[in-house]
C-alpha cells in the first residue's frame, strides 16, 4: 500500500505519463528572493496553463510553511477550492515570518491528482 506522500507528483519524481503534466499542473510559486523579519510580503501561487471546465480542471489550492526550528510541520497556511469554469487557479496572500524556511504548494486536478512545488524562504 503506497504512503500519501508517495502519491503527490513533483517535477523531481514525475515518471511515465506525469512526465507530460509537470508544466501545466506544477504549482508556480512566487516570491521575494529573502524577506525581513515580521514585514509583510506577498506570495503568489498559480498553476497553468490549465484547461478550467467541468471534466478538466484545478480543483483546489493549498500552501504550507515549514517553518526551521518548530517541533511539528508545516503550518497550513491557506486553501481555496475552485469551482471549474469559474475559478482561476491562482492565490495570493500576505503572510509575515519570523523564521527562515519551505512554502509547499499542493495544487489538485480532478484528472491528473496532486501536483506539489517548494520554495526556500530565507530571512
Amino acid at each position: 500500500m503506497p504512503r500519501f506522500s508517495e502519491l503527490i507528483y513533483s517535477p523531481e519524481n514525475a515518471q511515465g505519463q506525469a512526465i507530460t503534466k509537470v508544466e501545466t499542473h506544477t504549482p508556480k510559486i512566487e516570491v521575494p528572493e529573502k524577506i525581513n523579519p515580521s514585514e509583510p510580503f506577498t506570495v503568489r501561487v498559480e498553476v497553468g496553463p490549465h484547461p478550467n471546465t467541468v471534466q478538466h480542471s484545478i480543483r483546489r489550492l493549498e500552501l504550507y510553511y515549514y517553518e526551521e526550528g518548530r517541533p511539528f510541520n508545516p503550518i497550513r497556511i491557506a486553501t481555496i477550492d475552485l469551482e471549474p469554469g469559474y475559478g482561476e487557479p491562482k492565490l495570493e496572500i500576505t503572510l509575515k515570518l519570523d523564521k527562515p524556511g519551505i512554502l509547499y504548494a499542493i495544487a489538485y486536478c480532478n484528472l491528473h491528482g496532486l501536483w506539489e512545488a517548494r520554495k526556500e524562504i530565507k530571512i
